[in-house]
């Protein structure tokens, strides 16, 4: 008895011909890169999106090596998914000897894109984000850090790595890339280089990019330098310096030595952050390149108590302070910001030239105010609450190189307990006497 199909039933060949649409089957095989223009269900219903097909790609021989071929959905600039087509060498013939195993290889490159919860990934180089990235998150971040990051990726990172694909900058070309830049620049440089390339890629994951992100841990770096000792005044150097300079210059380098506060710490104070009332100095922005901006970390904002030498100073200075429009303590003759780096050069190393002291920047005060302060047996967390470390393990790592008083006594008491006869070294005639008995 044959069964009548109702009219709002689908015919066979209706129902062949959607699937059809929805397999992908109809789109011409000459074209490498097909525009999506169905809609699945699961995008209308706000679903997740599946994978159109398993795939299990196409392995050849090309010269010594294996190229593994498949098709992935990339979603393009204007917001449309295209099916592009793939290539990428999956080992040598040495590596996978034979087809079987090149193709076991596949297999895992593919699992990402055969998975149930797949979705398209956005596509591009490592140049062209780059331009993204700086656009809208780079612009967000301090003045400083986005001059750094810019020049990271303008002389290191965009010329190694810029014409790579995001998802081909993967851990194995991330350790290439550590071990071309440490035969040029030092330890510290790679870890700044390699934190920019760190945020950006990061970034490019959780914005839906094709990309495996990167973590410092998963990498291989050079050992440790041996930390040098920083260069810092003594306490009479210190002195020697600030009597001999001019207003207001000897105020900032008085105010250097006994707070140790950073150079932008320093040039960034307003009038209203002197409290005589509480003898309290608060430091809460830094100025860098004529620009007032944050501080350098959390830790970094704090209020530094402030001696009654240091306030009776401050107040003779204060009776010659000229308003300016940013309120900064401290400004140049027509009343704008002053550059660390200028005064650096054209006012403190030629009077260190003539005081005949060795050469240095602002921040040998910095570490001038930290040695003494340790030398004094001070302990380790009040000098990181002084100097507006991050972390109490920075204060000791810069400055293990001093002694201070605790530690001299503490030492000096261990020698008085282990206090014991030392073994007499033999003296020349003792010898000669020795050599005399053995001839007799």
């Amino acid at each position: 008895m044959k069964r009548t199909l109702r009219p709002s039933e689908p015919t066979l060949s209706v129902i062949l011909k959607l699937e059809s649409v929805e397999r992908g089957l109809l789109v011409p095989s000459s074209q490498s890169t097909v525009s999506r223009q169905v809609q699945w269900p699961s995008e209308q219903e706000g679903g997740s999106l599946a994978r159109r097909r398993y795939q299990r790609g196409n392995v050849e021989r090309r010269g010594d090596r294996w190229v593994g071929r498949w098709r992935e959905d990339i979603i393009g600039d204007d917001g449309v998914v295209r099916r592009e087509r793939r290539y990428e060498v999956i080992g040598t013939i040495k590596e996978f000897p034979t087809k079987r195993l090149a193709c076991r290889q596949l297999d895992q490159v593919l699992a990402r894109i055969n998975a149930v919860g797949y979705r398209p990934g956005r596509m591009a180089t490592l140049g062209e984000f780059a331009k993204r990235w700086q656009e809208k998150y780079g612009c967000l971040r301090k003045p400083s850090t986005f001059k750094a990051q810019s020049s990271h990726l303008r002389v290191h990172i965009i010329p190694t790595l810029g014409m790579l694909r995001l998802n081909e900058i993967a851990l194995e070309e991330q350790q290439r890339f550590v071990a071309r830049l440490a035969r040029t620049v030092r330890r510290k440089t790679l870890l700044n280089v390699l934190q920019t390339l760190s945020v950006m890629l990061n970034t490019a994951k959780d914005w839906g990019y094709v990309c495996e992100g990167m973590s410092l841990k998963r990498l291989a770096l050079p050992p440790r330098e041996a930390r040098k000792t920083p260069r810092f005044f003594t306490a009479e150097e210190a002195r020697r310096i600030i009597a001999a300079a001019r207003e207001p210059y000897a105020t900032i380098y008085a105010v250097a030595a006994m707070t140790g506060m950073r150079a932008g710490e320093l040039l960034g104070l307003r009038l209203t952050d002197i409290d005589f009332e509480r003898r309290l100095i608060l430091v809460q922005r830094s100025l860098w390149n004529g620009k007032l901006q944050s501080v350098k970390s959390a830790m970094s904002v704090r209020a530094l108590p402030l001696p009654d030498a240091l306030a009776h100073h401050l107040k003779n200075y204060i009776r010659t302070w000229r308003p300016n429009p940013e309120e900064l303590l401290f400004t140049t003759r027509l009343g704008t910001p002053i550059d660390a780096s200028k005064l650096t050069q054209r006012r403190l190393q030629p009077l260190l030239k003539r005081l005949s002291i060795g050469r240095a920047g602002l921040h040998a005060f910095r570490h001038t105010c930290a040695s003494l302060l340790v030398e004094q047996g001070i302990s380790m967390r009040i000098a990181q609450q002084q100097l507006g470390h991050s972390d109490p393990r920075i204060t000791l790592a810069i400055y293990s190189h001093v002694i201070g008083d605790s530690h001299r006594q503490a030492v000096e008491k261990l020698s008085s307990v282990l206090d014991f006869c030392w073994p007499q070294l033999a003296t020349k005639d003792d010898e000669q006497k020795v050599k005399g008995q053995l001839i007799q």
